[in-house]
């Protein structure tokens, strides 16, 4: 009788293992049709001076206005009809926000458009941790050196150069084209939101919207050598979460068992070493469906498995954190904490603040829940700690024409041979606000960007090749040739 059953086991596992490795051997690249040439002749020097030019304006945006130097914000738009004066002479220009700009390139056909985005507020700095003056556009040795050279005044550069170079040689777009512009992005600002209410407003159907996000890079993906493109079809939702708790206070020379800060630390604790649910999205399903064909025969095994090897990403990714684990779950990183005055009284409160990055497959109010099981401590308020939580944003559809030009211009200016696949976006961006009237929001940033330069955005001393400026406009000038 034992006997049997371990044969039967034994059975089962060698049907088991046929079945992986059949959808293993299964589970191959999909071959990719070339995609015809499009050139794209640009002014390079012309597009790096351009860039210097803009990374000059202080354009810091606070959530603390009084904080703002307008003349910086004023500086920038000025100069747009100087860098880029086909676009400012041809395109009407609408005005919907003192900290937005947006501009209407009239097509052949106004029965939709395209939305090209970019914003032109950058973070602040710390100036004595750069190497050299965030605000001076120098350029050395094949850099350009300043806040915004990539978070996104690159980009910013990039549609208005291909733009006004298009104008230049007369070309007119199949449908409209409106080039979208925000001087508050990195402060969850006004502009995006009211550009969106305007083409709402005015019943105008999107075909496309690009605004930052992904970029082309290179190992980034278990198993996959080479570079690829990621284009975010989603973003991940994000709130501030509180973590409060009270007592009546004290010397600290006669302290209870559990004092407020000893309370929290062990709720800290709790969800640390409890992450929250994985979950393969949709946008990670399709990248892994994308890149996971291209793997070493081992990851190949696992994604074309997951039904089975699940539980092995699950305990992976929750001992390793970083990027993959990311895009799994909702994260949860305590940033602020807060206690007493004085060093020897117990403080009557203490709170901890925790920026957590919502799961596609998640909401606000679910992961709320999620959080209060875990610190399992009525002691312990938590809560929403500002007004600016949101909920993950819809996935955007990739079985559609938009789609399908984007890869096209990706391929044309990085290569025939890239690898194109859709990702989810763990930063959040103003293309979120494009959810009510369109399901083709893509975000993708319009360069190669390495490891460290990546590691730069809202950093030390950011910068940007010379020719990744390029690269940029070259990028922009074929989206729009194929709009």
């Amino acid at each position: 009788m034992r006997m049997s059953i371990v044969m039967i086991i034994l059975c089962i596992l060698l049907v088991l293992l046929a079945v992986i490795l059949f959808r293993t051997m299964q589970f191959k690249p999909i071959p990719q049709p070339d995609v015809a040439d499009l050139p794209a002749e640009i002014d390079e020097e012309r597009a790096v001076e351009n860039l210097q030019k803009l990374v000059q304006c202080a354009t810091v945006s606070y959530y603390d206005r009084t904080k703002e130097d307008e003349a910086e914000f004023a500086k920038l738009l000025d100069l747009v009809p100087q860098l880029y004066p086909h676009v400012v002479s041809a395109c009407e220009k609408i005005d919907v926000y003192h900290r937005a700009l947006l501009y209407r390139w009239p097509g052949k056909d106004s029965s939709e458009a395209t939305v090209l985005m970019a914003h032109f507020d950058v973070v602040p700095v710390e100036r004595d941790k750069w190497q050299k003056d965030p605000f001076a556009g120098i350029i050395e040795d094949g850099v350009l050196w300043g806040r915004g050279t990539l978070d996104t005044k690159s980009t910013f550069n990039g549609i208005l150069m291909a733009a006004d170079t298009l104008l230049a040689e007369g070309f007119v777009p199949e449908h409209d084209i409106y080039m979208a512009f925000s001087g508050g992005e990195e402060t969850n600002g006004e502009g995006a939101v009211k550009i969106v209410e305007y083409l709402q407003e005015h019943d105008v159907k999107l075909s496309m919207v690009l605004d930052e996000g992904g970029a082309v890079v290179e190992d980034v993906f278990p198993g996959l050598s080479g570079q690829c493109a990621l284009i975010g079809i989603a973003e991940k939702g994000m709130v501030n979460v509180r973590f409060d708790c009270d007592s009546a206070g004290g010397h600290a020379s006669a302290p209870k068992p559990h004092t407020p800060i000893g309370i929290l630390a062990q709720a800290v604790a709790n969800v640390e070493n409890n992450p929250l649910t994985l979950h393969v999205s949709e946008p990670v399903r399709q990248m892994f469906d994308t890149l996971g064909r291209h793997s070493t025969f081992l990851y190949r095994m696992i994604f074309a498995n997951l039904w089975c090897f699940k539980p092995v990403l699950n305990m992976i990714t929750k001992k390793s954190g970083g990027e993959l684990n990311a895009l799994l779950r909702t994260t949860v990183a305590f940033t602020q904490a807060k206690g007493g005055e004085a060093v020897n009284v117990i403080p009557p409160h203490a709170s901890v603040v925790a920026n957590i990055r919502i799961n596609p497959e998640e909401t606000v109010a679910s992961v709320l829940n999620d959080l209060r099981q875990r610190v399992n401590n009525d002691a312990v308020v938590i809560s929403p700690d500002d007004e600016y939580g949101m909920n993950p944003s819809p996935v955007s559809r990739t079985d559609v024409e938009g789609w399908q030009r984007l890869v096209q211009a990706v391929r044309n200016t990085w290569g025939n041979d890239l690898l194109v696949a859709p990702y989810l976006m763990v930063q959040c961006s103003d293309g979120r606000h494009y959810a009510p009237i369109s399901d083709r929001a893509y975000k993708f940033s319009a360069m190669h960007m390495t490891k460290e330069e990546r590691g730069l955005i809202h950093g030390n001393n950011e910068r940007i090749t010379l020719p990744a400026i390029s690269q940029a406009v070259r990028f922009f000038y074929r989206v729009i040739r194929l709009s």
